[in-house]
């Protein structure tokens, strides 16, 4: 049928050469697409799997059934990468990740691969834990069952998921969705499944999730229980801990571009900014980003200028320029400005100095205040990471890829003193918690503590650094007043005719 989806079952097989028979006989072929096909990968067995997969695909008769050997084992975890590129290189539509020792029901397939098809959802797992999969009653040990509710309530809180099981190896994944996501640099290891999760939350892909019943046969059990659980609550803080950008790492950087929205409801470089322009103002927001700031000062009816290198909603802004401030000139008709904002620009420029020195000579005026935030690399954190031997960069927060240029409160100092610059305010800014943790109890517990810190030792415990600053006149600036105050003066002591 034109149109139609190609479906891929992906079965890994690790010393199943007892069940795999009856795990292909169990595929309802009848009620899958006409063009599924299945992929069965040994990794590399110690008993008999590969050939008793061979004497046993005409138990899917109908169905284009191709059977891989691994010559190393790659792990439950690797074996899943070559899976999934296989269904990539090959152009499927949708894979089924199905285990080959029976613990999950193939009869199920047709459920699982219809929220997918359906276009409704980026995956699908089957879980056990939703009403009709009773997991003790068919033989999941208490131990397991309590492990994994536990398992799976920490990385719903930490990962702001609502799924029943985190642990279910029974998935459905559109391709497409996974051409997006960087699995290959995921461990090879059990915990792969929880990394893969990750990477779709982020992501923002959809997933469903369909009761399916469990069973516990007499297969071998290949997972450390302890070692599992203590990789996948490694695995989630390490994916929220990159998410605040304190650690980078490549596996959940998933989106390409960093998404900055608004630091609001609380002390933020934001709310300060917010707080400190006067209503009606006329404001120049360099680097704008989407113009979040913008919209809430023209709220204070400000009239407000966006300068940013890429195209924005105009909507927020009165007026909205585009121009790279590394290198453009801003254009001669913006006027006079009574704030300057730089928030969160200066460390992304190569030569900030010419950007100052460029204002400073734009728009010099005794009454016009620049507002300036940057990280501070003197963070506790970062010097914690330095006395262990560690230097991180992250998607976003301090060390941000995108950064060129780091700061302290004497970095930034010196950088605003030498052009030309008076500032006016110094202070720290404390670590956006509730952004991380949510504005409950301890994201704003955190932030209050934090605050205190600050004022024992700005420079240890300040995550950003706020400055305000006015202008001391340029060379040109003076040297036009001396000429013009001197004729004034010419004129005042010339003689008078008659």
């Amino acid at each position: 049928m034109a149109g139609a989806k190609r479906v891929l079952i992906f079965i890994v097989a690790y010393n199943a050469e007892k069940t795999i028979a009856s795990v292909l006989s169990r595929i309802p072929v009848g009620r899958l697409p006409a063009d599924a096909e299945v992929l069965i990968i040994d990794d590399c067995s110690a008993d008999k799997t590969f050939p008793a997969a061979r004497e046993s695909q005409d138990k899917v008769a109908g169905l284009k059934v191709t059977i891989l050997h691994n010559p190393v084992n790659q792990g439950y975890g690797g074996n899943q990468k070559l899976g999934y590129q296989y269904a990539i290189e090959k152009g499927f539509d949708v894979v089924v990740l199905l285990h080959g020792d029976g613990q999950y029901a193939p009869e199920k397939l047709p459920e699982l691969i219809q929220p997918v098809l359906a276009g409704e959802a980026e995956a699908c797992f089957g879980s056990r834990m939703m009403p009709g999969g009773t997991p003790i009653r068919n033989g999941m040990p208490v131990y397991k069952y309590v492990g994994n509710r536990i398992l799976s309530a920490f990385q719903n809180r930490l990962l702001g998921l609502r799924l029943s099981e985190f642990h279910s190896g029974y998935r459905v994944y559109a391709v497409e969705a996974l051409r997006a996501i960087p699995f290959t640099y995921n461990t090879n290891d059990f915990h792969f499944d929880t990394e893969i999760i990750i990477q779709f939350a982020v992501a923002g892909f959809r997933i469903r999730e369909i009761p399916i019943p469990t069973y516990y046969g007499d297969e071998i059990c290949h997972v450390n229980g302890l070692g599992y659980a203590w990789n996948v609550c490694r695995a989630t803080l390490a994916s929220r801990i990159h998410q605040m950008g304190i650690l980078y790492q490549r596996k959940y950087d998933v989106r390409a571009i960093p998404v900055y929205d608004l630091k609001d409801g609380y002390d933020s470089s934001h709310t300060r900014a917010i707080r400190r322009v006067p209503d009606g103002s006329r404001v120049l927001d360099l680097a704008c980003g989407p113009g979040f700031v913008a919209a809430k000062l023209r709220g204070k009816g400000c009239h407000v200028i966006g300068v940013d290198q890429e195209n924005q909603e105009a909507g927020r802004f009165d007026r909205f320029v585009r121009q790279d401030l590394d290198r453009d000139d801003f254009p001669g008709d913006i006027g006079s400005v009574d704030w300057i904002l730089a928030l969160d620009c200066l460390e992304h420029l190569s030569s900030p100095e010419a950007l100052l020195a460029r204002i400073r000579a734009t728009f010099y005026s005794d009454k016009t205040r620049i507002l300036v935030t940057v990280p501070n690399i003197g963070f506790v954190v970062n010097r914690l990471g330095l006395l262990l031997g560690r230097f991180n960069y992250g998607a976003t927060g301090i060390l941000d890829l995108t950064h060129k240029r780091l700061f302290t409160f004497g970095t930034l100092t010196r950088l605003l003193e030498q052009e030309g610059y008076r500032i006016k305010v110094l202070r720290g800014i404390p670590a956006p918690f509730p952004k991380a943790l949510g504005r409950g109890f301890w994201g704003l517990a955190f932030l209050h503590v934090n605050r205190l810190l600050i004022v024992l030792w700005r420079g240890m415990f300040s995550y950003q650094i706020y400055a305000e600053a006015e202008m001391t006149p340029t060379v040109n600036h003076l040297l036009r007043t001396t000429v013009s105050h001197s004729e004034a003066l010419t004129q005042q002591a010339s003689p008078r005719p008659g």
